[in-house]
């Protein structure tokens, strides 16, 4: 069982910067894809950004949804078992709840997660 809490949502102005954090349990956390996904009002959950492993202890792989490439950075450090989203140029249609999400092999899809945070509200007002 993996427990996963987010923090650092909050409410910014058009233009500015958040970082979320997803502070996770798993005992052999390296291992686990990790990703962000968010819920707009009235919108179905989509992918944000994806942190693979990729075998090798120090190389991981990420994705990231068209809507939030070169704005958004997912990373992560395995020795405080922690994922990271830093966000930036945050625009009014970023706003959502964030929800961070393990799995083994988890892919882009919600579907593909076992694990979910409760989540963190991002409001971007204009």
């Amino acid at each position: 069982q993996v427990q996963l809490v987010e923090s650092g949502g909050g409410l910014v102005q058009a233009g500015g910067s958040l970082r979320l954090s997803c502070a996770a349990s798993a005992r052999t956390f390296s291992t686990y894809a990790m990703a962000w996904f968010r819920q707009g009002p009235g919108k179905e959950r989509e992918f944000v950004a994806q942190i693979n492993w990729s075998g090798s202890a120090t190389y991981y792989r990420t994705y990231y949804a068209d809507s939030v490439k070169g704005r958004f950075t997912i990373s992560r450090d395995n020795a405080k078992n922690t994922v990271y989203l830093q966000m930036v140029s945050l625009k009014s249609e970023d706003t959502a709840v964030y929800y961070c999400a393990a799995d083994r092999t988890g892919g882009r899809a919600p579907n593909e997660y076992d694990y979910w945070g409760q989540g963190t509200q991002v409001t971007v007002s204009s």
